[in-house]
């Protein structure tokens, strides 16, 4: 805007501070704000002058130059004192108000010493004392100064004191004083204390223009110490979504900070940083920059102590900066700014505090945020690693790591491969007997699948060698599976086949034991089951799929009620159980594949081995889920998540989890849903997928937050996905659905000019769908952003757009509700009172088309209910049209607010025929005539009818809000009645 023209016009220059009050905070509103001042001046009228330096001193108050709202204050002062009569009532408020701003403003100024302070804090007293205001503001404001010195007892007196002086007009807004009573409770160590104090704001109750975003940030750190994590996690990402466009809460921003670098979180803390550079260098408010310098130390030092101390990171511009050289540079700018308050406070109160601040220690190790992120350092592998070799080997401890091997490898426990492998890496050096060397060969094979196929030869050699033929055949029968796992099955069958028969012959002379032949007759079984899986086109022939039935039946028969204590044993019954279930899927048998597999998890749980069932119990819910049984999937899957603990893999674990959330959503469970979708977006971070499964858990969540209603922190996570999804890799759906939900999010937020960007978004991409209701939606939604946003000329294309679509579509409802849209932003626009006369007219024209062609006397009856609504807006509008017009048209208002009469009837007629659903309809719209008969100076036609709006109520049920307002307005109406007597 430039310069005020004439520099005469008083009204034009309110209408710019106004306008500038709207502006982002920064050093731009704060020149613009200076630049009105001169304005003023110009204008030589002291009220203008006073106007604007009140004005300069609430933008400086709210920007990072604090520091200069004292020349504007004290130039104020100086004008009350001589000439207080320039002051209108909202001025000299206004004066007395903003003395507790700079009373706070010089406690956060180190060089301003403690006796001014003090002198300032008696000078305070003394005026409101002269203006007859309470002393609550004058004892906060005493609190504040002793609290910040660290003098307790004077702060815990004034802090009694505060809380029983009366609350009058110069006292803190609710929420305002809650956040400093809470804080009160939180340095003296009573978190729950504060927590109960800030929940009215928290919940709503209480708001102002920096609340909640202060207690949201203030509360990070005490619910971490609670261990109420849930709730850590939302006032995160809640808070800092409002405090990220406000330069002037470094304090605030400096919690959302520490919050990360106490939670695991430190890459999300680091992009933080980057997103205000400004606030390592900006000095107009040295205490916020002390708590900002003193979090950055904390996270940089969090860095540097998890090796990552030469990483680069944010840091003041001019440089590069790494983890290790920012903490000492933080810490000395921490250090030396709490210095300098102490020394002014004679305390070394604010250093105590700084510095336990900066040696804080995390309170999580990885507290999910839902957000895209990653650790600042790999994840620590759960499961303890197998044990390594012995630098110098000797019998004993190879003894010791042979008998721990066999131990695992017996008992089918993770890491046995990685035992063998370290029990290999012990006896390089040492001679071992052929048993040792032979299960050193056959794990070394497992390991390396096809390529140790040879080993497994070799393997059976030295069990052999041992006098062990029965493991020797066992070995030679997995090289077999494995080979057919290469593709050779036909070549694997003839092989295992010969191994078959001498595993049988060896065991019906008792030459070897049950655990080998069942070794050999499993590796069978799987062979065949090969055959099964490549059979031709996917379908194996019944003979195929019958010779490997009979082959795992024959393990189930040897093995069934032998197994005991014998883990192995267990395992070989699960495994054919999960094989029948195999071939009961391929014949179509559901509900006994399903329950072959619940069978087979149940063993491997009872053999101690539950990390084995996970793939069973994934297959168990994905069948369920074909059948629609929701209850059975969540079971499963449940299961599945149990059972695999740390040994399932962080991406599995990730599916496991999104895969859960999905059926929970179906079930409505969006509470759980949502932590499970949460667990899905973060193990998906762990296993390095935040950009392919982590984008879908993350779009799921966003979606669950919303159907709870948690906009704010939906938002934050459906934004951190945006980026990630394409329609080229996700399917434009994804990505329609995300820009649909964060339209949502962002209306309920209030930012409707971004709703309007991403409803118009998804729009777009749902213009070239064959199917076009989503299209016709999203065109209308965008449209209600974009005229809640004040883009007027905007917002009637988008709604013409979305008519002409719901015309195309047949449906009557909203192409009417979309002209009577366009009809009230005509009204506000530069169409005026005429164009919207003519679209409202268009609205009933289409509603009353579409009822006499209706033929569903439901679809009848919920036309007339558009067309009373619609009667009823057309008179509200022409009622609105008139009221805006001057005193010098009073015929043409007179004229308007009887059409508006005209049109208010009909609405009521056709409420009429609606019998009892149109009820309140037509009594509301009897009501709203009433009110213009009386505008009309017709008080016999209004008490008419408030009359019979109370005899249609006569019996009514007396509960019904609707009821009781219709019949508190009907009563309020005649007494105009009264009145005119």
């Amino acid at each position: 805007m430039g310069e005020l023209d004439g520099s005469t016009d008083f009204d034009a220059l309110r209408r710019a501070m106004a306008e500038n009050s709207e502006q982002p905070e920064g050093p731009a509103r704060n020149a613009r704000a200076e630049q009105l001042l001169a304005e003023a001046e110009r204008l030589n009228i002291p009220l203008a002058v006073i106007e604007a330096l009140g004005h300069q001193l609430k933008v400086y108050n709210y920007s990072s130059e604090k520091d200069r709202m004292f020349i504007p204050f004290a130039r104020l002062l100086r004008l009350w004192d001589e000439h207080p009569e320039d002051f209108d009532e909202y001025e000299a408020h206004s004066l007395h108000w903003v003395f507790k701003w700079v009373s706070a403003g010089m406690l956060d100024q180190p060089h301003i010493p403690l006796a001014s302070i003090e002198k300032w804090l008696g000078e305070m007293e003394h005026r409101y004392r002269l203006a007859g205001h309470s002393e609550r503001a004058v004892r906060s404001a005493e609190f504040s100064v002793a609290a910040h010195m660290g003098d307790l007892e004077r702060a815990e007196r004034a802090y009694a004191a505060w809380l029983a002086a009366d609350r009058d007009r110069m006292a803190d807004c609710h929420a305002c004083e809650l956040h400093g009573q809470g804080t009160w409770q939180v340095k003296r160590g009573r978190d729950e204390d504060a927590l109960g104090l800030w929940r009215p704001v928290l919940e709503g109750e209480y708001s102002c223009a920096h609340e909640p975003h202060t207690i949201l940030a203030s509360s990070l750190t005490p619910l971490l110490r609670l261990g109420r994590l849930d709730e850590a996690r939302a006032h995160h990402l809640r808070g800092f979504r409002l405090v990220r466009p406000m330069e002037s809460m470094r304090g605030a921003y400096a919690d959302h900070l520490e919050f990360c670098a106490l939670t695991g979180n430190e890459a999300r803390g680091l992009e933080l940083l980057a997103q205000r550079p400004a606030y390592f260098t900006d000095t107009g408010q040295p205490r916020s920059r002390l708590d900002f310098m003193a979090v950055v130390t904390l996270l940089a030092d969090r860095l540097t102590e998890l090796g990552l101390g030469e990483r680069q990171v944010p840091g003041p511009a001019g440089r590069s900066w790494t983890a290790r050289e920012l903490a000492a540079h933080a810490r000395a700018e921490a250090l030396e700014l709490a210095g300098r308050f102490d020394r002014r406070n004679g305390t070394s109160y604010v250093g105590d505090r700084v510095r336990a601040r900066m040696a804080q220690r995390p309170l999580v190790d990885r507290l999910p945020l839902g957000v895209r992120t990653v650790r600042s350092t790999p994840r620590p592998m759960v499961p303890p690693p197998a044990p390594e070799a012995p630098r110098v080997p000797d019998q004993p401890d190879l003894s010791a790591l042979i008998i721990e091997a066999r131990r695992l490898s017996d008992t089918l426990q993770p890491h046995a491969l990685e035992a063998w492998a370290a029990v290999a890496r012990a006896a390089e050096v040492t001679e071992l007997d052929a048993r040792d060397r032979a299960e050193i060969a056959d794990h070394e094979a497992m390991a390396q699948g096809p390529e140790g196929i040879a080993l497994f030869e070799q393997a059976a050699a030295l069990y052999a060698e041992a006098g062990d033929p029965g493991e020797a055949l066992a070995a030679r029968a997995r090289g077999a599976y494995i080979r057919a796992l290469t593709g050779e099955v036909d070549e694997a069958l003839t092989t295992v086949a010969a191994l078959y028969d001498e595993a049988l012959a060896l065991y019906a002379e008792d030459a070897t034991g049950v655990r080998q032949t069942a070794s050999v007759v499993m590796s069978r079984a799987r062979i065949l089951m090969r055959g099964v899986h490549e059979g031709t086109e996917g379908a194996a022939g019944p003979e195929v799929r019958a010779a490997a039935e009979r082959a795992v039946l024959e393990v189930l028969a040897l093995v069934d009620g032998r197994a005991g204590d014998d883990v192995r044993l267990a395992a070989r019954a699960a495994e054919a159980r999960a094989m029948l279930a195999e071939l009961a899927g391929e014949s179509g048998d559901v509900e006994r594949t399903a329950g072959l597999l619940r069978r087979a998890a149940a063993e491997y749980v009872g053999a101690g081995l539950p990390w084995f069932a996970v793939e069973y119990e994934v297959q168990v819910a994905a069948l369920a889920q074909q059948r629609g049984d929701a209850a059975e999937a969540e079971r499963a899957l449940r299961a599945a998540l149990e059972h695999g603990g740390p040994y399932v893999e962080t991406a599995g674990r990730a599916q496991l989890h999104l895969q859960l959330a999905e059926v929970l959503g179906l079930r409505d469970e969006v509470v759980e849903a949502a932590e499970q979708a949460l667990q899905a977006a973060h193990w998906a971070d762990e296993a390095g997928e935040s950009a392919t499964l982590g984008v879908w858990a993350r779009h799921r969540l966003g979606g669950f937050l919303l159907r709870q209603g948690r906009c704010a922190e939906a938002a934050e996570v459906l934004e951190s996905a945006l980026p990630d999804l394409s329609a080229e890799t996700h399917g434009d759906g994804a990505v329609v659905q995300a820009e649909w939900w964060l339209g949502d999010c962002l209306s309920e937020l209030g930012e409707h000019r971004e709703a309007a960007e991403h409803r118009l978004r998804a729009a777009e991409i749902a213009r070239h769908w064959p199917e076009q209701q989503d299209h016709a939606t999203l065109a209308h939604l965008a449209a209600e952003s974009l005229s809640n946003a004040g883009l007027l000329e905007e917002a009637d294309q988008a709604y013409a757009r979305a008519g002409e679509l719901w015309r195309s579509l047949g449906n009557p409802h909203f192409l009417v509700r979309s002209l009577r849209a366009r009809g009230w932003l005509a009204l506000r626009g530069e169409a005026g009172a005429e164009g919207a006369r003519e679209l409202m007219t268009e609205a009933v024209r289409a509603c009353e088309r579409a009822r006499e062609a209706a033929a569903d006397p439901a679809a009848r009856e919920q036309l007339s209910a558009e067309l009373g609504n619609t009667h009823r807006q057309f008179g509200d509008l022409l009622a609105r049209s008139a009221a805006e017009e001057d005193e010098e048209r009073r015929g043409v208002v007179q004229g308007a607010f009887g059409a508006a009469v005209t049109q208010l009837d009909r609405a009521a007629a056709v409420f009429g025929t609606l019998g009892a659903q149109g009820l309140h309809g037509r009594t509301g719209a009897e009501l709203a005539a009433g009110w213009l008969e009386a505008e009309l100076g017709r008080p016999a036609e209004a008490v008419a009818r408030a009359r019979g709006v109370l005899a249609a109520y006569e019996g009514a049920d007396g509960t019904d809000e609707t009821v009781r307002e219709r019949r508190a307005e009907a009563t309020q109406m005649l007494r105009l009645d009264r009145a005119g007597q």
